[in-house]
Parts: structure tokens; C-alpha cells; sequence
């Protein structure tokens, strides 16, 4: 395209499931080039937005879900909080690659977002500009392509929230597509003609609600510690009982769930290539990655199971996303 400038727009929840089906609600995204693109295992914000910034699987990178199990202790990765005190990992260890191989792109990104631990271990050393209404992305994005930048990198998460909270058949969940159709127009609307926008997403979603609930109690005498998260469930064992969990997750959960071994996982390249000791270790000995509309409640997070969609799994609603391209129309 010859472009001066690169905005890469990231959407939060946006599956090429959604551009599709919903084409009539979705004018600018629709009218973009471009077409689908798969995101990372587990398909999940954390995971994919790593691979994204740093260019690497998450077996390289090391951010392997929602939940992960570093150190021996429970880690939620996107408010890098555990249970248990706050002792809490250096996010430089935990994902040890460079974002954006070591330039310092400007991001603009929610503002409480600036200080997190997730954000160091994805966003470290880049040039933050935080955003808390859309009229402030715009106007961040075009001021900094304005200004001679020749890389903008931008993220929006209201897709994503409003699909977890009402689901994806719900009036909202139409009219909040709308509204992010409606963004990337207004963008488009401030690049000049020698920009180029790209717009894609970390994954797509699944419509759940809490009959899709899957209690684990038939295999928790089993289980030592769980990590992922619903359609994602890693399971950990208790010690001996790896191939006791296995045997019992394969009769108990196989028609309605891939049921992976963490070797299966890693050696089959599901990760990326790649992953040490460490690595490995912060994924459960047995995940369950959902293929029916289910999510596999950890019972120390039945939270979960309240939302009406969800995603991480392998399914291609969730696993395929949008990469598509337009030039700027100022």
C-alpha cells in the first residue's frame, strides 16, 4: 500500500464469526481488505495480545492463558494478581521478549491500564498514552500520526466486555458492534490518505450462559490446582495421579472437550515451538479446550460460569479473527 504510517487497531473480541454474520451492522469493516486469520492457543486476551506485541508463540513468549501456574502459585495474568499474598512474579521474568522488537511504539491504550503487571510484561518500554472515553483514542491516533509516527499501536475492549456480561444475542451485543463499526470509521475518518489502518482482533467468542456450567467434582479428588480459564480448564494433578486424571477426563469430558496432555500440547506445537521447563509448568498436566458450548468451572472461580459468552478454546468462532486494511479518508 505504500503507506507513511501503520495504525494497527487491536479489538477486543471481535471474530471474523462476527464481521461475517453480521456484515450489515459492520458497513466499515465490511467494506475493508483483507479476510481471517487465526490468533493463538489458548484464545485469550493475555496469550494473544503477548504474541501480538512481541511476534512470538506463547511457548516462546511464556504467557500461556488467563491463569497460570508460575512458581508453583496461581497467577492471574491479566490483573498479575494471585491468591496468595502479594509476592507476586517480576513480569520481566515471567515474559522475558522485547515488545515490538525494541522500539518504543507509541501505544494508546486504556489509561488504568499504565501500571499493571500484564501491561510491563506485553507493553514495557513502549510510549503509553492512555485513553477513557473513544473520543481520546481518536483523537491520541490522530495527533500521533499527525506527528510523523510511522507506528501506532491501538487497543479497544468494549466488544469484548459487552459480549461477556450480555452475550452475543442480546440488543446490546448489536449495538455495541455498531458503535465499534462506527470507530473505526471515525478513524479512518482522521488518517490521512498516506495511512494505513489494520484492524484485528485476539479472538472471537461463544455464546455460553450458565447452563453451559460443567462441574470438575467427578475428577477433584485428582486434581491439586487448576489454571486457564472455562474453555480452557487446565488441570493439574496431584502428585501419582497424572495418568489416573487423564483416563478419567477422557470418559468424563471427551464429547465435549478435547482433552490434551500438557506434552500433547507443547510437543505438537499447539503453543508454538518452543517452551522449557518453566514454561510447560505454568499449563495443567491435562486441559480440557471446550469443542461444545460448555465451560469447565474451576471451583474456586464458579464466577466464570456467569458470563453468557466466553472464549480460549479451539473452536474456529473463537480461534479465527479479522485482519483487514484500509487507507485513511482525511
Amino acid at each position: 500500500m505504500g503507506a507513511r504510517s501503520v495504525v494497527l487497531l487491536v479489538l477486543d473480541g471481535l471474530g471474523w464469526a462476527a464481521v461475517r454474520e453480521r456484515a450489515a451492522l459492520l458497513p466499515e469493516l465490511s467494506g475493508l481488505e483483507g479476510g481471517t486469520i487465526t490468533t493463538t492457543v489458548p484464545s485469550t486476551t493475555s496469550t494473544a495480545l503477548t504474541s501480538i506485541a512481541c511476534g512470538a508463540a506463547p511457548a516462546h513468549h511464556g504467557i500461556t492463558g488467563y491463569r497460570m501456574r508460575v512458581g508453583g502459585r496461581g497467577l492471574n495474568v491479566l490483573r498479575w494478581q494471585s491468591g496468595q499474598g502479594d509476592d507476586l512474579p517480576d513480569p520481566r521474568e515471567v515474559q522475558p521478549l522485547t515488545p515490538f522488537l525494541g522500539r518504543r511504539v507509541p501505544v494508546v491504550t486504556r489509561a488504568e491500564f499504565r501500571s499493571t503487571g500484564f501491561t510491563v510484561a506485553h507493553l514495557r518500554d513502549t510510549r503509553f498514552t492512555g485513553w477513557r472515553t473513544v473520543s481520546a483514542l481518536l483523537e491520541h491516533v490522530r495527533a500521533l500520526t499527525a506527528a510523523g509516527e510511522g507506528f501506532v499501536y491501538a487497543y479497544y475492549d468494549g466488544v469484548d466486555k459487552v459480549a461477556h456480561e450480555y452475550g452475543l444475542r442480546s440488543e446490546v451485543y448489536a449495538t455495541e458492534l455498531a458503535l465499534t463499526d462506527r470507530l473505526v470509521g471515525d478513524l479512518l475518518d482522521r488518517l490521512p490518505g498516506d495511512a494505513a489502518l489494520l484492524v484485528t482482533a485476539d479472538h472471537g467468542q461463544v455464546q455460553v450462559g450458565p447452563e453451559g456450567a460443567v462441574g470438575l467434582g467427578d475428577v477433584r479428588r485428582l486434581v491439586a490446582a487448576y489454571s486457564g480459564e472455562g474453555r480452557f480448564r487446565g488441570l493439574h494433578a496431584r502428585t501419582g495421579a497424572v495418568g489416573d486424571l487423564v483416563a478419567a477426563c477422557r470418559e468424563l469430558y471427551g464429547d465435549r472437550a478435547w482433552v490434551l496432555t500438557r506434552d500433547e500440547l507443547f510437543d505438537d506445537g499447539w503453543l508454538g515451538s518452543g517452551g522449557g521447563l518453566a514454561v510447560r509448568g505454568r499449563v495443567g498436566d491435562v486441559v480440557l479446550a471446550a469443542s461444545a458450548p460448555v465451560v469447565f468451572v474451576d471451583p474456586g472461580q464458579s464466577k466464570e460460569a456467569q458470563m453468557l459468552s466466553q472464549h480460549g478454546s479451539l473452536t474456529a468462532d473463537e480461534v479465527q479473527v479479522p485482519l483487514l486494511a484500509g487507507r485513511g479518508r482525511a
